[in-house]
């Protein structure tokens, strides 16, 4: 496999087809988040929580089944997700005509569960994680005939989360450094391709919850890993393996990689509701937490992180706010 599993012409082609369904999304800065960071760093927020499903997936989904070919479509799709990417792919399923299948683990988030029943999408709750709903997506493409639209080992999904880069550095050409949260790598890996035709220069870091670290830690020992388990509140980053699609370019492509608490990210998470005035989820505060772990590495430089997803259930906010997590 490649390490570069699209290409910057892919990205374009995946715009084209995004384009008339969904509008970019703005690039803020936040002088006070500037004040809290510190050290000069200039923080440029691309609200991906204001997608349609409230985060950067949308883009994913819609770029892969936009790209299906007829008879696909008729057949249907199926999804495994702990929320945001089934989210994304039964929003294009709704808006192309495409029947979408999505699998959760059980005891996954309730609101993101009812959000994709809303979306008119079929939800199967089965397994004890992300990566064995993933095992009960494969049965239903055997059993069934779906297609699988996979997080993750997809090009047209990474396609997908590179259009939002590349509305960064068209609107923001100055920017130094980019900090992606990292769950499979769609973001970032489509970020890396983008940054290689348009700013190659640009310093780009990777961030995980130290509870779900594998591609962390496979990226510092060089070789691909699993873990027997991944655990944080931040379900977006709940992985716990690397990814045949993205793992080469994040080894060639990342600048660094950072590893960060759930006390961390929530940390994160507060300030951004204090600065920003908008609500983002564990795996979108990430990429700040990731931030503020560098600020000696990233001093004077204007940064660009992703507020994605604003899908927070009740409970772990209201965990969040009491400072319990």
């Amino acid at each position: 496999m490649s390490a570069w599993p699209i290409t910057y012409d892919d990205i374009l082609r995946a715009r084209e087809r995004l384009r008339p369904h969904l509008a970019p999304t703005p690039l803020f800065s936040h002088p006070t988040l500037d004040t809290a960071v510190g050290r000069g760093i200039r923080v440029l927020v691309k609200h991906e929580n204001f997608q349609p499903t409230g985060a950067f997936k949308v883009r994913n989904g819609l770029a892969a089944l936009s790209a299906l070919d007829t008879e696909t479509r008729r057949r249907g799709v199926v999804a495994a997700t702990r929320g945001n990417h089934g989210l994304g792919v039964a929003w294009a399923g709704g808006r192309l005509g495409v029947p979408v299948t999505v699998c959760v683990p059980r005891g996954n988030n309730p609101e993101k569960n009812a959000a994709v029943r809303a979306l008119g999408a079929r939800l199967l709750e089965e397994g004890r994680d992300y990566d064995e709903s993933v095992t009960v997506a494969e049965r239903l493409v055997r059993d069934e005939g779906l297609h699988i639209v996979h997080s993750t080992n997809d090009p047209n999904v990474v396609a997908g989360a590179a259009t939002l880069t590349l509305e960064m550095l068209e609107e923001a050409p100055q920017i130094d450094a980019l900090v992606y949260s990292i769950g499979g790598g769609s973001q970032a890996v489509g970020g890396l391709t983008v940054v290689r035709e348009r700013r190659p220069g640009i310093s780009v870091i990777g961030v995980q919850a130290t509870g779900a670290s594998a591609i962390h830690d496979a990226w510092h020992a060089g070789h691909p890993l699993s873990k027997p388990s991944a655990s944080t509140f931040a379900d977006g980053l709940a992985t716990r393996n690397t990814y045949e699609l993205t793992f080469g370019a994040l080894q060639a492509g990342l600048a660094d990689f950072v590893a960060v608490s759930d006390g961390a990210i929530a940390e994160a998470l507060r300030l951004l509701l204090t600065t920003t005035h908008t609500l983002v989820e564990g795996a979108g505060a990430a990429g700040l937490a990731g931030l503020l772990a560098r600020t000696d590495a990233l001093a004077g430089k204007t940064v660009g992180i992703v507020l994605s997803g604003a899908n927070l259930d009740a409970v772990t906010l209201g965990r969040v706010l009491a400072r319990e997590i």
